[in-house]
This record gives structure tokens, C-alpha cells and sequence, in this order.
């Protein structure tokens, strides 16, 4: 299949510059990029869509380039949010490199594994092209380029400067001429010809391309991804989205695993050939499988699974599978934890909670763990006898937890409703 059909029929496609960059990246042995800023340490699922967009260009034997932002994220990052993001340290941005480089460095290893395809990739920092650069430099090389009118009419400045409650500073204000200088340095220097990004990036990348269009007069190229929204019209990036790291160290690899268990029916086709390295065919016997009984959800486990084991690698995938068919298996979840080791305990714990708790009463026990807001929603929980206590229903609102309560004298299963669970491993 061609570059561009695969990338269409996998819903990644949204907009590119010419059509001529399919048939240059289908022929292979090109160099593109992708950017990650520093303002945390770790990327998101929010991330993943381009990030598996890049991957499928640099399957055809193509070279990634992953830009990490440290000049950008001294700066801040006009998003559209109403106030500038705090300034991190050098400290706070070696720290986010490191972590960041090698996550991807990990990610990549696992795709390779699990395709038997090798990845070429560089990861290069912007830091690098501005360290000998001064402010007359920076305006002769980037600033005379791109006029003032130009990049108030970006709608994420625009906003900040005509609402009189708000503001923008010059330094957030040249992100996009920095962020344009990134593209024509690894354009001049480096033979990057293409970044791939979100489509709501479309403006800068605009700026972008003008700047080496006016600079030296050659042509670079861009496509973007869709935005994906779920079969609810919600955003595959925001909200609890953002809260799913690609670092098992920020939250365990059952928290994406169980997201991806509770897809919607309908999503689960598109999200296979978004998030999955399966080819069609694979796909295709999936869903028709799946169809025949969509209550056995074998869509959602083959998805939940693949997705697990690209990011967190095969061994914390198999876990999940430990963990849900513990958790939501046929048999008694008190017995199958009854018979397991401390480190499998362990395990479970650590994909449900993470704090090591000692006696308390039920009411501190719900609220603490987040499956109630407030002692009076914890209230009225146990009153419409939704909250189990080791899978027996609790009635006493004010009832104290004792070691008796614990598992095999160590774990506690806090359960509301059907599907929501909570543990609490006492050391």
C-alpha cells in the first residue's frame, strides 16, 4: 500500500503541502521531523497519534529527527491558554530531556521488537542551534523574514492581544520565529525536509515554511494528523487523556490498559489501525470476530493489549491481563488475590493505588482513594449499598477498617459500583 493511502485509511491524514512528499517518503531514505517540548518529563497518549504517524513514515525506511524544545520551553508556548506557562530551570529542562530521550529511545525499541523492522532516529535539541546565537543575529536571521502583521493574525495571539484582561510578553510572542528558525536550521544543515505534527499546529508550521521559502528559496514540506475524537465527540488528547504518561514510573501500564479496555464498540476498528502496528487483513478478522458477540469485548482486549506492550513492553502487558481477569473475571476476586505472591499483590496495588495505608475508617478509606469527592458523597455511596469492602457490601458508615479486613494481612479491595476498584496494601 502507498504512503499516502495507508496513512488515510489509518485516519492519521489531515492536511499536507504538496502531493509530490507521499512519493518523496514512499521511496524512503528521507529525514523528517517530529517536536516534543520540556515542559514535563514525560509524553502522553495525547502525543501518541503523531508519534504513530511518524513511526509509519519511518517504517519505509525514512530518518525521525525528535526535536526536544529546551530553547522553546525557556520561553513558554503561546497555546491558548490565558496566562504564560512558568519558566523552568536548566536544571528542571535537563531533567525533562533525559527522561523524554529515553522514553522515546525505549518506545522505539519496543516498536522494532515487536516488528522485526529497524527505526532509524535522531534526537537533536534546539538548545544547540541558539547557544552561540545574540539577540542582532537572531534578528537578522529570523526576525526581518516574518512581518508583525503576520503573526498577530495567528488566532492563538490574536486572542491574547485583543481581550484587555490578558497579555502576551515579546518572549512568548517570538515562540513561532524560534520555532520557525528550528525547521530552517535542520533544513540547511541536517537535510530535513518535512515536519509532521497536530493539525491545530497548522498556523506555525505555516510561518515555518515561509521562513525558508524567504530565506533560501526552497521548497520544505508538513502534514498533519487528524484530532481524534472519541465516538462521544470528545478529544482523544484532553482531560484524562493527559493524565496517561508514557512512563510506567508516572502511572502504572494498567491505567492506559484499562482505558483502551473501555473503548466504545464503535471506536474500536479506527483505534486498532491508529494505535496498533496489525496490518488490514489482521484488523478486518478482528472486528468480524469481535462483531459476533460484541459482550465478550475481544476488540477491546486485542487493542488494550497491543497498545500496552508497544509503550510499557510485553511483560507489563501480560500483567494487565493478570490484574483485569483478577479484577473482573468470572471467579471470586478475594480468592484469586488470596492465592497470589506479595509481588503480584504488589502489582495490583500498584495499578489501582499507590500509597501504603494504615488503619482508618471506611470513610477516610473512599475519599483518600478518589472513589468519592467528599465524606458525604462517601455517605451516600454506602447508603445506596454501592461500596464493597472485599467484595462484601458495606453498610456502616462509620466503620474501621482493622488488619482482620486485609487479605492475607496485607491488601484491602475497595470496590464502587461494578467496575471501580481501589486497593490499599498495608507494608
Amino acid at each position: 500500500m502507498k504512503l499516502k493511502e495507508e496513512l488515510e485509511q489509518r485516519w492519521y491524514l489531515h492536511q499536507y503541502t504538496h502531493e509530490e512528499v507521499f512519493e518523496i517518503f514512499e521511496n524512503g531514505w528521507k529525514k523528517f521531523y517530529l517536536w516534543v517540548d520540556l515542559s514535563a518529563d514525560s509524553m502522553t497518549i495525547g502525543n501518541f497519534v503523531a508519534l504513530m504517524m511518524a513511526i509509519r513514515i519511518m517504517m519505509r525506511w525514512n530518518t525521525w529527527y525528535l526535536l526536544v524544545w529546551w530553547a522553546t520551553s525557556t520561553i513558554g508556548n503561546p497555546s491558548g491558554k490565558d496566562n504564560e506557562r512558568p519558566i523552568l530551570t536548566d536544571e528542571q529542562l535537563l531533567h525533562n530531556q533525559n527522561w523524554i530521550s529515553d522514553q522515546f529511545a525505549k518506545l522505539c525499541s519496543n516498536i522494532e521488537s515487536i516488528s522485526w523492522k529497524k527505526l532509524d532516529f535522531t534526537i537533536v535539541n534546539n538548545k544547540d542551534f541558539f547557544v552561540d546565537m545574540n539577540a542582532l543575529e537572531y534578528l537578522k536571521e529570523v526576525g526581518r523574514y516574518i512581518t508583525v502583521n503576520w503573526m498577530l493574525n495567528k488566532d492563538i495571539v490574536k486572542k491574547r492581544v485583543t481581550d484587555p484582561d490578558k497579555f502576551i510578553s515579546y518572549a512568548e510572542f517570538s515562540y513561532m520565529l524560534i520555532m520557525g528558525y528550528d525547521f530552517f536550521h535542520l533544513f540547511k544543515n541536517e537535510d530535513v525536509i518535512m515536519e509532521v505534527w497536530w493539525s491545530d499546529e497548522r498556523d506555525w508550521i505555516i510561518t515555518w515554511i515561509e521562513l525558508i521559502s524567504k530565506k533560501i528559496n526552497e521548497t520544505a514540506y508538513w502534514i498533519t494528523n487528524k484530532l481524534i475524537v472519541d465516538s462521544n465527540g470528545k478529544k482523544f488528547w484532553k482531560s484524562e487523556w493527559n493524565a496517561i504518561r508514557l512512563d510506567p514510573k508516572k502511572n502504572h501500564p494498567y491505567v492506559c490498559y484499562n482505558y483502551f479496555m473501555n473503548s466504545a464498540d464503535e471506536d474500536v476498528e479506527r483505534y486498532l489501525k491508529l494505535f496498533t502496528l496489525l496490518e488490514f487483513d489482521e484488523i478486518n478478522k478482528i472486528i468480524q470476530s469481535h462483531n459476533t458477540d460484541v459482550s465478550k469485548r475481544e476488540g477491546q482486549s486485542k487493542l488494550s493489549y497491543l497498545v500496552t506492550q508497544m509503550i510499557y513492553w510485553t511483560k507489563s502487558a501480560d500483567l494487565c491481563i493478570m490484574i483485569k481477569d483478577t479484577l473482573f473475571g468470572s471467579a471470586n476476586a478475594v480468592e484469586k488475590i488470596t492465592s497470589m505472591s506479595e509481588e503480584e499483590m504488589i502489582a495490583i496495588n500498584q495499578s489501582t493505588w499507590w500509597n501504603i495505608w494504615s488503619n482508618m475508617r471506611i470513610l477516610e478509606a473512599i475519599v483518600a482513594t478518589w472513589l468519592c469527592e467528599s465524606n458525604a458523597e462517601a455517605k451516600k455511596a454506602i447508603k445506596s449499598n454501592a461500596i464493597s469492602l472485599n467484595e462484601i457490601k458495606v453498610s456502616d458508615v462509620w466503620y474501621e477498617i482493622s488488619d482482620q479486613d486485609r487479605i492475607n494481612w496485607k491488601i484491602l479491595l475497595l470496590r464502587k459500583g461494578k467496575k471501580t476498584y481501589k486497593t490499599l496494601l498495608k507494608s
